[in-house]
């Protein structure tokens, strides 16, 4: 399977004020914003995989829909346009250096 890799999403899928859920984001728990940026990203991390445990109740807004079916049509009609995934990876893992 090959994967088109799109780092870009267009302006109407970008976050506004209201967060990627349409809904204004809570105010982050007392001492939160003196832990470390790396104990931060630990703390969200454990929250989202308390989340993503019931898989089946994360709900799928519907701008992600829209950009998954633009890109499935994409791929069926520019189907050598695509490149397997270990080559986009590699890219990716470059850049990061």
């Amino acid at each position: 399977m090959k994967l088109v890799v799109d780092m870009n999403l267009p302006p109407r899928y970008a976050r506004g004020p209201l967060g990627a859920m349409g809904r204004a984001a809570p105010l982050p728990p007392p001492g939160f914003d003196e832990m470390s940026v790396e104990e931060k990203i630990d703390y969200v991390q454990a929250l989202w995989d308390r989340i993503a445990a019931n898989e089946s109740e994360v709900p799928v807004p519907e701008w992600h829909r829209e950009v998954l079916r633009e890109r499935v049509a994409d791929y069926q009609t520019n189907p050598e346009q695509g490149r397997p995934w270990e080559d986009a990876e590699a890219d990716l893992l470059k850049r990061r250096k």
